[in-house]
Order: C-alpha cells, then structure tokens, then sequence
C-alpha cells in the first residue's frame, strides 16, 4: 500500500551531502541553501519537470528498477507452480523477460500520458490471488506426473498445450476484466467508487492478500528451512537494523577528487542485498557438494544447478510479442475473480499517486489526472493480458518511497527506469539468470514480502475509530471469514452444485479468493451498519486523499497532457465534458518567477556526486 503518512516513513537518507546543496524545489529566493542541515534534508534535488544529467536518470532509473526487483519476478515464479512450470526453467525466464517488458512498456506510458508522476508500474498482487484461485479449480489443477522432474519433457507438445492452455485462459480474464478499469478510469468512476470504500473496506481485502499466500511461502522455504532462514535474517538485517548505517564509499568530484562518501546502501537495496548473499552462499553450497545432489533428497532444491543449464539455453535476444503463448480464452469465473483484484488496484493506485506528488514537489492530482492514471493501468493490464505476463500491472509503492529516500523526484528518472526495464525483457539471458535463484531463497523472501503486505493493509485502520465496537467487529469479522470460508471451500470443491456448470465455476473462484469475500463482508457491513463518517474513517480517509480539482499553474505543468496537447484542446468547448481532460486556463500575466519556484526548471548541478552516490554498486 501507498504510505500515508506526511514523512512517509522515509526519515533516513540514502546519501549524505558534502557541502552546500545547489538549489532545491520549493526553496524561496532570498533564501540560503544551507540555512540549516535539517531544512536541506527536507528539500528535493529535482522536483518533478526538472530534467537530470542523462547519466544521473541512467543510475537512478536502474536504482528503480532493483527497488521493484523483488516484486516483479515473485509474480511469475508464484504463478510457475499454477501453471505447472516448476520443472521448465526456461519458459520461467521468458515470462521473467514478458513481465519486464510490459512493465517498462506500462511506465512509459503511465509517465507521458497517465497521471505524469514519477511512478514506476509493474505487476500487481491483487491479481495473483484470482488468478492462484482460477488455477486451483478442478479443471486446471496440474497433471500429477508434471510434478515430477523425471517425467517432465519441456519440449513435448503435450507438456506445452497442459501449461500454455492455462496461461490463455489467465490472458483472456484479465483482457476481459481490466476493461472495466478503463472504463472507470476514462468515465470518471473512480471519484464514485471512493465514495463507498473506506478504511474497513481496503484493510481486510489487502491483508487477505498476504495472508492468502502464506501457503506458497511456506512451500517455498520449506525446500530448506536454513536457507530460507538465512535469507529471512539477512532482509531483516539490512532493512531494520543496519538502514541507519551509511558505508563510506569512493567517489570523484571536479571539486574534491577522489574521496569518500557516505551511503545507506542497506535502506536503499535490502532484498536484493538479502537475496544475492543468499544465493551466492547456496552457489558455493552447490560447487563444493554441501548440498544433496539426488532430488529425493531434503535440500536439494537449495542448489542452483537444479534447473540445468538455463542461462546456455536461452536466447540472448528474445523480443516479447502479443499472443506468444497462442490465443486467449475467457472463463466468466477468471473475469469476475480478477475485477475483485482491479478493483482493490484501483483504489491502491490513488493512494499512490498523493504519495508520489508530495515527494516529488507537485500540487495535489487533479481529478482529470487521477482518471487518466487509473485509465492508462487498465490499459496497461489489457497490455500485459495481451503479451502473456499471467498478471496484470499497477503503480508500485516502493518506489514512491525511494523518492523519499533518493530526494529526486524527476519523472525522467522514471522514463530512463522504464527503457530499463524493456532493455531487460528483450535480453534472455538475464530473465533466465534470476530463475536460478533456489526456491528456499525465494521463500525466504516472500515470508517478508508477504507478512509486509498484510501489515500495509491493516496499517488503513489507523484512519478509522479502533475504539469503536463497530468497527473491531466489522474487521474482524471480514478478516475471519476472508481465512474461513475459502479453506472450506478449498477442501470441500463438490459441495457447490447449483446445477449450472458456469455458476458452479464463478462461485468457487470468487468464494476461494481470500480477498473477494473478506473485502465484500467489509463493503457491506461498513455501509450498512450505523456509524459516523468520522467514526468510520471516511473524513481521514478523503483528507488525505483531497483532490485538488483547480487548475493551477503548476498543476497544469505537471499533469496537462505533453507536447502542448492541452492547450490545443483548450479551443474546443467539448474538452470540459470530457473526464481526463485538462480544463486549460490562461497563464496569468502577473506570474513572477518566485510564484512559481517549486516547479522552476533546473539546469544540471554542477556536482551531481551526492546523489550518484546514493545508487551506485
């Protein structure tokens, strides 16, 4: 979930500064830069139309893209065990390469013509839930004998209609239903939607989501609980008790030359530093026989030499294209499970967005830009449906907390981010790289990732009256029966029998997706149960989600449609009927450059290193 929180959690610093900072956004003329050390810290580097050197966009969109590392390759790797690609590592690393693609295809497109933010998009995990669902009914559980390595053959057809059938019926309900999304976002719904969904709404339908998968996290470290415990330990260390460590690092400046400066590399990268020290350690596990070299026995999935020689047998340039894994299907189960996910995207993404343009300098999104942003995330779900990810995408909160971290809130970092991630997809080798990360490595990680999932979703209660009796029974309520009644459905498929096929399927994937029945038992009974707007956390809850529909200046900077699109709408009377369309206004003759400093263009610093250093490796 998006922070809330006026810091945003983000009171540590990625990099320290030697010297006086240049300028920053917001700070009045007249001004000094270094009046104090604290007002410095709370100042940004770039605002969000500030345009960086090139290199330091290069440095800090690849910085982005390892921030988002850990959640978008968890998403193929979790559906791998649905669409019964555990043994065929190959086809792994494709998905890995597809979901990078899209991402970067998602980002720019979010960046240049969505809700222009500096926000990065990749896939959602309010989609893994339906779509585990979808998977696990009768029909698409996985043959027994794709189970077993030994009797795998990844290049017989049979094997390839058993996985690529699955994947097109995923495809086809996400096409499907991330439709909707664009019809709420172009339309204007959302302003709707949020006036029904509150605190007790989004708190169980987002805690479902990890809580629902601590199966497949349990699985995973499982394989070798030490490994898993190690790798759990080391994200510990790293994000909790060593991010106020800062590592001197060297460095060159015109100024100083060489010398050193400080870095808070484990606050900034603490998955990833977890995972590769992990990994690297079961690599050594491997070369040296530490490790059990028969597959029946405990442990040998730690190695990671289990799925051959993956990396030698992928291509080095593959180019993700539409309807690579053949045509979509649609199951009318599969489209009603994922619009509960879009749904819950949705209304995560807004948060996002007032997150995003508080650390990045701009005014409040407007109302046209918000509808515009959720648009372009349903178009970029009908995207990443069209292309084969098994997932759809969405606006990622992590990092919109490192432009708290980083202190750069250009949204060409984010462009160069987004390049990045489609130079990744097209290169095979290094999606076939990760898939040989061992499986007690990945579920070491996902008993992090996923207990702070849950965590975020409860963490919206802090809007709402706790000390209500009405409300601790409507969570908790929601909460038990999101755990409840999937398990019972789960062990008990025959007992919905209605007679007819299609309603037999919708039931038992709406009624086994975690976050459907705990979000819908949330809706209802908060909207129906007697209580105050305050008592609810509907007043908290809009305040920190205020729209600020004037068309300002600098809002018109910021969020007006690029090349001068706005402006050459503003002649048509029709463009104020329309709901992710810029109103355009005159600027005022009286403007004056101070009035207009937050959002002033920067020429590059001169001294770039303080923020260089605060992403390289």
């Amino acid at each position: 979930m998006a922070p809330e929180k006026e810091s945003n959690g983000m009171d540590n610093y990625a990099f320290a500064v030697d010297g006086v900072v240049n300028r920053f956004c917001g700070l009045p003329d007249g001004q000094d830069a270094d009046t104090s050390e604290e007002d410095g810290r709370n100042k940004l580097a770039y605002c969000v139309t500030d345009a960086p050197p090139w290199y330091l966009c290069i440095i800090l969109g690849i910085q982005h893209c390892l921030t988002a590392f850990g959640g978008i390759i968890a998403i193929p790797l979790i559906l791998s065990q649905g669409l019964c690609l555990q043994h065929d590592g190959l086809t792994q690393s494709h998905l890995i390469s597809t979901i990078f693609f899209v991402s970067g295809m998602c980002t720019l497109l979010q960046v240049t013509l969505g809700v222009r933010l500096p926000i990065l998009q990749g896939g959602t995990f309010t989609l893994l839930a339906p779509s585990m669902a979808l998977l696990s009914m009768p029909e698409w559980v996985c043959p027994a004998w794709t189970q077993n390595a030994t009797l795998v053959n990844t290049s017989s057809p049979e094997f390839i209609h058993v996985w690529q059938s699955r994947m097109q019926v995923l495809q086809g309900s996400i096409m499907v239903g991330s439709l909707f999304q664009v019809l709420v976002g172009f339309s204007g719904l959302i302003g709707l939607f949020m006036r029904f969904i509150g605190p007790l709404t989004i708190a169980p339908t987002i805690a479902l989501i990890g809580l629902s998968l601590f199966d497949s996290a349990g699985a995973n470290a499982g394989n070798h609980w030490g490994i898993s415990a190690m790798t759990t330990c080391l994200i510990i260390l790293f994000s909790q008790y060593l991010r106020h460590i800062a590592i001197p690092m060297p460095t060159y400046s015109k100024a100083k030359k060489f010398h050193t400066s400080r870095m808070y590399i484990f606050q900034i990268l603490p998955v990833l530093l977890g995972i590769t020290v992990s990994w690297l350690i079961c690599y050594l596990f491997t070369i040296y026989n530490v490790l059990p070299s028969e597959p029946d026995q405990y442990g040998y999935l730690a190695r990671t030499d289990v799925k051959g020689d993956v990396i030698g047998s992928a291509p080095w340039f593959r180019f993700p294209y539409p309807g690579q894994w053949g045509i979509p299907t649609v199951s009318l189960a599969g489209v009603l499970g994922i619009l509960a996910g879009v749904i819950s995207s949705m209304i995560e993404s807004v948060g996002d967005y007032h997150a995003c343009a508080r650390l990045s300098g701009a005014p409040p999104p407007p109302k046209h830009a918000i509808s515009r942003g959720i648009g372009i995330e349903g178009l970029g779900c009908l995207l990443a449906g069209a292309w084969g990810t098994g997932n759809g995408t969405t606006s990622y909160s992590e990092n919109v907390g490192a432009l708290g971290i980083t202190k750069v809130g250009s949204r060409m970092v984010i462009v160069a981010g987004g390049f990045i991630m489609i130079i990744i997809g097209v290169f095979g080798k290094i999606g076939a790289i990760f898939t040989t990360i061992p499986t007690p490595v990945i579920g070491g990680m996902f008993l992090v990732m996923f207990g702070v999932i849950s965590a975020a979703g409860i963490s919206n209660l802090q809007y709402a009256d706790m000390n209500s009796s009405r409300n601790i029974f409507i969570f908790g309520f929601s909460m038990f029966t999101g755990l409840a009644v999937p398990n019972w459905i789960i062990k008990n498929p025959s007992a919905i029998a209605t007679g007819i096929v299609e309603l037999d399927q919708v039931l038992q994937v709406l009624l086994t997706t975690s976050m459907f029945v705990g979000g819908f038992f949330g809706f209802i009974l908060d909207n129906t149960i007697p209580g105050t707007k305050r008592e609810r956390g509907i007043v908290a809850w809009s305040k920190a989600h205020e729209d600020d529909s004037e068309n300002t200046l600098e809002s018109d900077d910021v969020y007006g449609l690029p090349c001068g699109i706005s402006s050459r709408l503003s002649s048509c009377s029709w463009v104020r009927y329309v709901p992710f369309c810029p109103s355009y206004k005159a600027r005022p003759e009286n403007i004056t450059p101070s009035s207009s400093i937050s959002l002033d263009k920067k020429e590059p610093s001169k001294n770039d290193t303080h923020i260089i250093v605060a992403v390289a490796l």
